[in-house]
């Protein structure tokens, strides 16, 4: 398998760049490097029809968070207040991850 998804990390604020949820921005659960997918806080939806368990004794119809692209997502730059394409800069020998408009540092 490929990697890509590198410049996407838990936690990040991210805006959706394609889709049904396009335009909306939510915050960074899961990354799967391998597969090259993410997961966002209350965004991508589905529904999963659960079976009575301990964990679960109604069962019923539940709301589950589903993987996107990592392609799909853009990083909000803190000083834009919008997604941005991320640029690398080393400083001190650390690798950040700048904005590529206004060369702000996304890495805190």
């Amino acid at each position: 398998m490929f990697q890509t998804g590198h410049h996407i990390k838990k936690n990040d604020l991210v805006q959706i760049i394609s889709g049904k949820e396009k335009g909306k921005t939510g915050k960074v659960i899961n990354v799967w490097v391998e597969e090259g997918k993410v997961i966002l806080e209350k965004l991508n939806l589905s529904k999963r029809h659960v079976k009575p368990s301990k964990k679960n004794p109604q069962g019923g119809i539940t709301e589950v968070e589903k993987p996107l692209e990592a392609s799909n997502v853009l990083l909000v730059c803190s000083k834009c207040k919008k997604g941005v394409r991320t640029g690398k800069k080393v400083v001190k020998d650390k690798k950040l991850r700048v904005c590529k408009k206004c060369g702000e540092v996304l890495d805190k």
